[in-house]
């Protein structure tokens, strides 16, 4: 009922920028929280980034000051700027939408994005 469409990792140098977006699409009733979490090999998945309906952010303490996350309700999307990326941030990147459908009104639910590669190194 609901798809969470990534796009925009790549590799990039030490030093570079990257914009990640992520797209829900589907029997949508409304959004709240959207998230961005990162897993590096070896890792658990960690939180980067959240924002909320009413535009309040959070961010990771690794990532504060380099990385900002921002939506754009109208077209059901988050995005994710990173800004000054280190080699330590290279990761599977994934979006989360807690998303109510027409359907089930009732409930707010996860939605996850098939995650996006990001590699920094020179």
């Amino acid at each position: 009922q609901v798809q969470m469409v990534e796009s925009g990792g790549g590799l990039v140098q030490p030093g570079g920028s990257l914009r990640l977006s992520c797209g829900a699409s589907g029997s949508i009733f409304s959004i709240s929280a959207m998230d961005w979490y990162r897993q590096a090999p070896g890792k658990e998945r960690e939180l980067v980034a959240t924002i909320t309906s009413g535009g309040s952010t959070n961010y990771a303490d690794s990532v504060k000051g380099r990385f900002t996350i921002s939506r754009l309700d109208a077209k059901n999307t988050v995005y994710l700027q990173m800004n000054s990326l280190k080699p330590e941030d290279t990761a599977v990147y994934y979006c989360n939408a807690k998303i109510m459908t027409f359907t089930n009104r009732g409930t707010l639910r996860d939605y996850w994005g098939q995650g996006t590669q990001v590699t920094v190194s020179s």
